[in-house]
């Protein structure tokens, strides 16, 4: 009988477990999917909010791509029960389900915290893709209607960073004494908020939120030291959870997720778990929740390769994010907050650009980039940045390089090999393949959009 692999979710973690399966197997198991939403990318669901993109461009799969892979579904139930010793679970309708492999990608959810009238009309949390259906219905034909934030971390942002294209007028009250603190410390901070303030963006820091009331067809938000704010709409954007509760008694251990090795297994070795309700290695070690895509789909490879008969291995999860504020980049990575370690800081407020890089030896270990477009990614430099820090690279004398040349990332990354590195390194130790959904059947295009510039860049020579 044919090894039956079950998956829970629907999320890039789920989608990336699937595709691995088929690669290793091509098609000799049997899959199922159980899902209480459709496939989505919850990372585009800004860009439709934006009126970017049609709605129909944040799935990640239709029928016939499930049909193609071979894929049972059942869609829009969830499973209420798992039991991992007699391997099976039991859906919400009661029927039981028996499984050879688990794979639990439940991903997380918004955090609403009690604050009275949070469960008023007009206040949303923005997290899924109902919640966005939500905030669009709830905004209905006003031109630009004035929304209020909850929360000004990563997630928070994102959304208002969406808002703001569209022209709506925003406000944020964030409990903390400046904006995204899991993502940037105070001094770079302070270049986001000055920039904000330019965007007639009204900051509410270091208060939190008393009360919310109806006002008329508006909302009235009392915060603590006792000042009133009127909106037509409140995003509560406090943070997430990892879905856990399905879990309780089932004897599968947690901490702040569920705990996995560097296969994705939990204590019971044929159940697995990947993305946001996962805590698994990280790239210095320790184990960590990072509730960001790329990590999902990391996970999702890994345990798919796992499930399928192949050891595979995860090296571990570097955290980072990265997020537009309005025109402004903001980007950080590792151990981006670590107390220990020695800093390399340069502050320009006018325009603004802020560069912090924090080592651990000879080590780049974290790192915190903001500015402008141009400023932050024409030169990629984000991105060798991340492989210095994804190949835990010894930078050696270049470390005193960068001290006088903060802006040259280029030759400490080509000196040092760093590419060569990257380019022997694979996740699943064969090539990676690309998705096999794409919104209409559409490819890729290319990404440079200023020829001549990048010529000057690429046949530069020392």
């Amino acid at each position: 009988m044919a090894t039956h692999h079950l998956i829970i979710g629907g999320g890039p973690a789920a989608i990336n477990a699937v595709e691995t399966i088929r690669d290793f197997d091509n098609g000799a198991a049997r899959i199922t999917l159980v899902s209480d939403e459709p496939a989505y990318s919850r990372m585009v669901l800004p860009y439709w909010l934006a009126n970017q993109i049609p709605r129909q461009q944040v799935f990640t799969a239709d029928d016939a791509y499930y049909d193609a892979l071979k894929v049972e579904r059942r869609l829009g139930q969830r499973v209420a029960k798992i039991d991992p010793q007699g391997r099976t679970v039991t859906l919400d309708d009661g029927q039981p389900l028996a499984f050879d492999n688990l794979l639990i990608a439940t991903g997380s959810s918004a955090v609403v915290p009690p604050i009275p009238g949070a469960d008023l009309p007009g206040v949303h949390p923005l997290w899924t893709l109902a919640h966005t259906e939500a905030v669009l219905q709830a905004a209905g034909t006003r031109a630009k209607p004035e929304v209020l934030f909850i929360g000004a971390g990563f997630i928070g942002f994102i959304v208002l960073n969406a808002m703001y294209k569209r022209g709506w007028k925003l406000h944020v009250v964030e409990m903390a004494d400046h904006v995204l603190p899991r993502m940037l410390d105070r001094d770079g901070a302070r270049l986001v908020e000055d920039w904000l303030k330019k965007k007639d963006i009204a900051l509410h820091l270091g208060t939190t939120v008393r009360e919310i009331a109806a006002a008329g067809d508006r909302k009235r938000v009392t915060l603590a030291d006792g000042k009133q704010v009127e909106a037509d709409l409140v995003i509560v954007a406090t943070g997430i959870r990892p879905n856990l509760d399905l879990i309780q008694g089932s004897g599968i251990q947690t901490d702040q997720g569920i705990l996995v090795n560097d296969r994705m297994q939990t204590n019971f070795p044929h159940v697995y778990a990947a993305g946001d309700v996962a805590q698994g290695p990280d790239l210095f070690g320790l184990p960590a929740v990072h509730a960001i895509q790329p990590t999902a789909i990391d996970h999702g490879r890994v345990a798919g390769a796992n499930m399928a008969g192949h050891e595979v291995h995860y090296p571990g999860s570097l955290l980072m994010n990265i997020t537009d504020v309005c025109g402004l980049q903001c980007a950080s990575f590792g151990r981006w907050n670590d107390p220990a370690a020695e800093a390399m800081t340069i502050r320009n407020p006018d325009r603004p650009v802020y560069r912090r890089l924090l080592w651990t030896g000879d080590q780049v270990t974290g790192a915190v980039f903001i500015g402008p477009a141009n400023d932050v990614g024409m030169l990629n430099d984000v991105g060798m940045v991340k492989g210095i820090l994804q190949t835990r690279t010894p930078l050696g004398e270049w470390k005193e390089f960068l001290r006088a040349n903060p802006f040259d990332i280029r030759r400490p990354y080509v000196a040092a090999r760093v590419a060569a590195r990257l380019a022997g390194t694979t996740l699943l130790g064969r090539p990676a393949k690309p998705r096999q959904y794409r919104y209409q059947g559409r490819q890729p295009g290319p990404q440079v959009t200023d020829p001549q510039a990048h010529r000057v860049y690429v046949e530069t020579r020392e």
